[in-house]
C-alpha cells in the first residue's frame, strides 16, 4: 500500500476513556504524554490533556457508572526518538508490552510502538516519517 499524503485532525474531536484505577491511569498518561511535551490540564472525579483525551474514573458523572471497553488509540511522535522515550516512560509507569518500537508496514517511514495501559487499552505511539505538515494543528476561533 502506497500512500503519499494523509489527513490528520479531521475526524475526532475528543476521546474519554472511563478506567478502573484513576490513579494508576494518571500516572501511566502522565508519563507517557510527557515525553510529547503535554501535562494534565484540569482534574477532578477524571483528568484531561488539552481539549482531546479525558479520563474518567467510573464515578465521574460523564461515565454514567460504567467503565469503556478495550480502545485502540495513537499518539502522534514528532521523532523515532520519541517513540522510544514514550515507550520506556509507558513501561515504567507499568504499561505492558505489546510491540517494541520498529517499523510497521502500513505506510513508508511508519515507526511505532504498542503499549497496554493499565485497563488494557492498546496505547500507539507513531512518527509518520520524515514529512511537512501543513500547520501544527488546527486553531479554531470563536
Amino acid at each position: 500500500m502506497e500512500t503519499n499524503e494523509i489527513h490528520r485532525g479531521r475526524l475526532i474531536d475528543h476521546l474519554q476513556l472511563v478506567v478502573a484505577n484513576l490513579e494508576a491511569s494518571k500516572r501511566f498518561y502522565a508519563d507517557t504524554l510527557k515525553t510529547l511535551g503535554l501535562s494534565i490540564q484540569g482534574e477532578g472525579p477524571d483528568f484531561f490533556f488539552l481539549d482531546e483525551l479525558f479520563i474518567s474514573s467510573k464515578e465521574s458523572k460523564a461515565a454514567q457508572g460504567e467503565l469503556t471497553g478495550r480502545t485502540h488509540l495513537a499518539f502522534q511522535a514528532p521523532t523515532r526518538e520519541s517513540v522510544q522515550s514514550f515507550y520506556e516512560a509507558g513501561l515504567a509507569a507499568g504499561g505492558k508490552d505489546n510491540g517494541a518500537p520498529g517499523d510497521r508496514p502500513y505506510h513508508p517511514g511508519y515507526y511505532a510502538a504498542f503499549l497496554l495501559d493499565p485497563d488494557g487499552n492498546n496505547i500507539e505511539i507513531v512518527f509518520h516519517g520524515v514529512s511537512k505538515r501543513s500547520a501544527p494543528s488546527v486553531h479554531i476561533t470563536w
